[in-house]
């Protein structure tokens, strides 16, 4: 009998490497070591991408075989994931026949980082080369993400492709953006999720230039879902992707990846694409560039409704696309510009099921009320490809969600938000509103009333307090700073709140509540505030 067939990010590497020899996979920015500004880009081969695989595979072959650590080990990888060098350090370990476990900088917390290595039972961690001081103390192994320069080319002699594994083992292990308890959950991926993300990713990247070669631009983290599986899509159709300076990019770093690398298909998360629309409102340069584009494809939050608005007016190619950690991508709108072009509808192959919630009341209360169809909950069933791992699933073996959508036509959905107390940073990563309340409401029980935290795209969350006293504002906002600092140390950068103007003092009874049980309502409150929101970031 033969083996079950195995497929992965490496086996799509093989096989684009290729067909697509000389094409370039990656943009490389060469920076003005004073401004930061990107001054070009170095294209990089995806013969040449293959080729750095499979040389930094050699050399933590070499390493962690020096460590004792055999094949199909568990290794961390504490990384920025937004760079070319990161993407080969990943690929490398995956190639050299281990199992990396992606870390966030955004989590710089070393315990936090430790114990999901213990939880995981990885036995090295790999760590960005600034986290030196502080992996002291690590309970494995550890060693820096050497330079792409710093591999040498060994005779080390790497696995068979897959070797030793089955569909259902783990190829990835990524975690939750948001901390539960203190800390991110694991999300082990295997095999089968992987194979149904490069499925599900080759439907999305399918190419719209005339060439048929898109060129795309780093979307996030490769320690996170969304650029990982991203990648994935544009690998399989000899697509090349920029990588910006940073994430939230300039107008004008746009206009120049568009005149230099032929940038035609931009993808970003709805925060920073709002920004080039609010950009293009006011410049008909930045307005003529984003109707360049074959696509704009958005993710990781609801972009505004004047921005929708806006492009769909102005002949923008917008499409939404809707995932999660645990998932991947699940649902893709209609695009076009009529009246059906947001309407999602579940990628292919994919086995959902919208099950309406036991009743509207409940609906009502989370803020969920919607007068055009009744609210349906979205459901990975176990069958499907992506259903995340058992440890993540219901006990009834599914994978629950927690996203709300109404139906307005027969397979076509649309979004309504969650049934619970996360929203996503502009990042599009989770933070736990209600878990930053309780513990503000145990810490602080003698000077706070009520708290709520909103920030729905926003850098980090903002803590709303009516006091229980007179207490003066500042002086309560430090206080509420010095109860809560051990809670905060714990959590991801983006859903901390250590700055007193992260905290905002309203009266008693000044909050905005639901009319039956007087519940603080969040998005009221984000919609009630969103001037002094808008200058606390600013």
């Amino acid at each position: 009998m033969s083996s079950p067939v195995v497929v992965s990010h490496l086996s799509v590497l093989e096989t684009s490497a290729s067909l697509y020899t000389s094409a370039p996979v990656f943009q490389v920015p060469c920076c003005d070591p004073q401004t930061g500004e990107v001054e070009h880009w170095k294209p990089v081969s995806y013969s040449r991408f293959k080729d750095d695989v499979d040389r930094f595979a050699r050399e933590w072959t070499r390493i962690l075989k020096a460590d004792g650590i055999p094949p199909r080990s568990i290794i961390g990888m504490w990384l920025s994931g937004m760079t070319y060098t990161d993407v080969v350090h990943i690929y490398g370990m995956s190639r050299a026949g281990y199992v990396p476990q992606l870390f966030s900088v955004r989590l710089p917390n070393p315990v936090v980082v430790f114990e999901l290595l213990s939880k995981a039972k990885a036995s090295a961690l790999v760590f960005e080369p600034s986290f030196k001081p502080i992996v002291t103390g690590c309970p494995v192994p550890s060693h820096d993400a050497f330079s792409l320069d710093a591999a040498t080319n060994h005779d080390e002699p790497l696995p068979p492709l897959h070797a030793g594994v089955v569909p259902s083992d783990t190829a990835l292990i990524f975690h939750t953006s948001g901390s539960t308890s203190g800390s991110p959950k694991l999300v082990p991926c295997s095999y089968t999720w992987v194979q149904a993300a490069i499925e599900k990713s080759h439907h999305v990247a399918k190419p719209l230039a005339a060439s048929g070669r898109d060129v795309t631009v780093w979307m996030g983290s490769m320690s996170h879902i969304g650029q990982s599986w991203m990648l994935l899509g544009s690998l399989q159709h000899g697509a090349c992707t920029i990588q910006p300076s940073k994430i939230a990019f300039s107008s004008s770093e746009l206009a120049h990846m568009v005149h230099e690398c032929g940038l035609n298909r931009l993808n970003q998360f709805a925060t920073f694409l709002a920004g080039h629309i609010r950009n293009a409102c006011v410049d008909p340069k930045v307005a003529a560039l984003l109707r360049s584009f074959d696509q704009v494809l958005y993710s990781g939050l609801p972009l505004a409704a004047e921005a929708e608005k806006w492009a769909y007016e102005n002949s923008v190619r917008l499409k939404n696309l809707f995932g999660s950690t645990e998932v991947g991508a699940m649902m893709v709108s209609q695009g076009g510009n009529d009246s059906r072009a947001s309407l999602l509808e579940p990628l292919p192959g994919t086995v959902y099921e919208f099950r309406p919630l036991p009743t509207t009341a409940a609906a009502s209360e989370t803020g969920h009320q919607t007068t055009t169809g009744r609210m349906l909950e979205l459901i990975i069933h176990a069958e499907s490809g992506d259903c995340p791992d058992a440890s993540l699933r219901a006990p009834d073996g599914q994978f629950h969600t927690g996203d709300l959508f109404i139906e307005p036509e027969p397979g076509r959905y649309i979004s309504r938000g969650r049934d619970d107390d996360w929203i996503k940073s502009e990042n599009s990563l989770r933070c736990d509103t209600k878990a930053i309340e309780d513990n503000v409401l145990k810490t602080c029980a003698d000077l706070v009333e009520e708290c709520i935290v909103v920030g729905s795209g926003r850098p980090s969350p903002v803590l709303f307090v009516e006091p229980k006293t007179n207490i003066k504002p500042a002086k309560l906002q430090r206080e509420i700073l010095r109860r809560t600092r051990a809670f905060h140390e714990r959590r991801y950068l983006h859903e901390r709140i250590t700055e007193a103007k992260m905290i905002v003092v309203v009266n008693r009874g000044a909050l905005p509540r639901t009319a039956t049980k007087g519940n603080i309502r969040r998005k009221a409150t984000e919609d009630v505030y969103k001037a002094l929101l808008d200058q606390i970031f600013s």
